[in-house]
């Protein structure tokens, strides 16, 4: 098998929005410019491939890993500037070989998992507003002989002008190294260009466009949408919350299970702290353990930041380096400025998350002050989670809330004490899987606030897994908006050991 196809970020096709699936508004051409020498002096190589939209405003684009390793940041697509690049694979990963050369030319050779083959780029603004959107995707199996159509750019006989091809075909396997192979039938060859494609049955993406047969046969391969599922998973959680809404583990943003639980009033005279039950007490080792294990780390943290239902308005990305429980930030990927919390992104009313990642955990595990309760277990993704809420009052000085007013060459703040409850989700084990927190009401005109932490699983080289922080999402009202932000962690590393993030339902 070989690639089919580089990096292009121009387009040549037209575009009209219409009811229905059109490829034109769903595929889109890419390619990369880059100076080179001729041997009749410098010239201008232009190398193509092909993307699609991932979601229904298109602000998420998919393609190959060996597409997108063929530029770097910042870059733009359809105009619209990439502010984050997500990778599937690559040189190190496990199942990585050499292939030979992106182009199927044998010049530039890659070492990746193929299996794998996959990117995303997010950009700042959707591309929705130019006409495009997302198609349905379908991780069902195929059946043999099943028809679908295979839609990309390929590169045209007279550069750089590529119009958009369709090329009907049938499936034929899965192949030892998990992707799918299909026959074409069609007057012409997928050539290269094509790679990052779709491959559409019943209205849905089954696969996205990897590769042809080197032997010339007409046969196309593709990396199956359940591997982009799983690469979601923890590359972008809140898209593949998205996407995948049946295949979510435990989803980042949702909301908690179960009303507020308040806990009864004391009864007569004063009385002694009642022994909690032996779930809650395990409850509590489990937390505390959480928050011992994540005390010494370094990873990568990004951070969005919007209002309402709308799209991120600002981003940013730190390398956040813990030690002995301290955070501190360093703007990534070579910043040298060392900042004690995130600094307030360029906007005039945010709210920022601070520690509640490892805050959570220790609190639940250790402050007698919050209230707990063991709730009526849930099915999450076929999997059972027990649930346990958790409650404390102003007087209780367990939850507190930082109001900050910079006015330039100072900032101020104020804290506060807050009533706030919130859900602990767990495994049968009592592993800690997410945390909620709320409050209702903070001062300053800052009102419910609500934040959710997730944790997953991660294995060290030649150690046990443990649970790590994946995702935070915070949101508060203030004079009638909702103020959000959403969080990732990724590029873990504990004291300069590398690791790896286990797939999904590894325990």
């Amino acid at each position: 098998m070989k690639p089919v196809g580089l990096l292009l970020f121009l387009s040549f096709a037209a575009y009209t929005h219409a009811q229905g699936f059109n490829p034109e508004n769903t595929v889109l051409a890419l390619s990369k410019l880059r100076p080179k020498l001729w041997y009749g002096g410098p010239g201008v190589e232009i190398k193509y491939g092909t993307g699609f939209c991932l979601d229904s405003d298109c602000r998420f684009v998919g393609t190959n890993y060996h597409v997108a390793m063929l530029t770097s940041l910042p870059l733009k697509i359809k105009g619209e500037q990439v502010v984050q690049r997500y990778l599937a694979t690559g040189p190190d990963d496990e199942g990585a070989m050499v292939t030979d050369g992106a182009d199927g030319s044998g010049i530039n050779p890659m070492k990746y998992n193929r299996s794998r083959d996959l990117a995303v780029f997010e950009l700042r603004r959707p591309l929705s507003r130019k006409g495009f959107y997302g198609l349905a995707l379908s991780r069902d199996g195929l059946q043999n002989g099943q028809g679908v159509d295979i839609y990309a750019y390929p590169k045209g006989a007279i550069n750089p002008r590529r119009t958009l091809t369709r090329f009907p075909g049938r499936f034929l396997r899965e192949t030892k190294d998990d992707l799918l192979a299909f026959s074409y039938e069609s007057p012409i060859k997928v050539k290269p260009g094509a790679s990052g494609g779709i491959v559409v049955s019943s209205g849905k993406i089954v696969g996205v466009l990897s590769g042809v047969a080197k032997n010339g046969d007409t046969v196309a391969f593709a990396v199956p949408v359940r591997s982009l599922a799983d690469f979601l998973s923890k590359a972008q959680p809140y898209l593949h919350a998205q996407l995948f809404p049946g295949d979510v583990k435990v989803s980042p943003v949702a909301a908690d299970l179960y009303p507020e639980w308040i806990p009864p009033a004391p009864s007569g005279a004063l009385q002694h702290r009642p022994e909690e039950p032996a779930e809650i007490r395990w409850l509590r080792r489990k937390a505390q353990d959480l928050a011992d294990s994540i005390r010494n780390f370094i990873a990568v943290q990004t951070f969005a930041w919007g209002t309402d239902n709308k799209n991120p308005v600002t981003f940013a990305e730190y390398e956040i380096q813990v030690i002995d429980g301290r955070q501190r930030f360093r703007d990534y990927p070579d910043g040298k400025k060392i900042h004690e919390n995130v600094p307030f992104p360029p906007v005039n009313t945010v709210m920022v998350p601070g520690g509640e990642w490892s805050e959570l955990p220790k609190r639940v595990g250790t402050d007698l002050n919050l209230k707990v309760d063991q709730a009526e277990d849930t099915v999450v993704n076929g999997k059972r989670v027990l649930v346990f809420q958790y409650h404390a009052d102003v007087e209780d000085k367990v939850c507190q809330w930082r109001t900050s007013v910079d006015f330039g060459f100072y900032v101020h703040n104020k804290d506060s004490w807050v009533a706030c409850y919130g859900e602990v989700w767990t495994d049968e084990n009592f592993n800690i899987l997410r945390i909620s927190e709320n409050a209702r009401l903070l001062n300053g005109g800052w009102q419910d606030y609500r934040a959710v932490v997730t944790y997953d699983w991660l294995t060290m080289s030649g150690k046990e897994s443990k649970l790590i922080p994946a995702t935070i999402a915070s949101q508060v009202d203030y004079k009638q908006k909702v103020y959000w932000c959403r969080g990732l962690f990724t590029k873990y590393q504990v004291f300069g050991t590398k690791v790896r993030i286990l797939p999904p339902g590894s325990n």
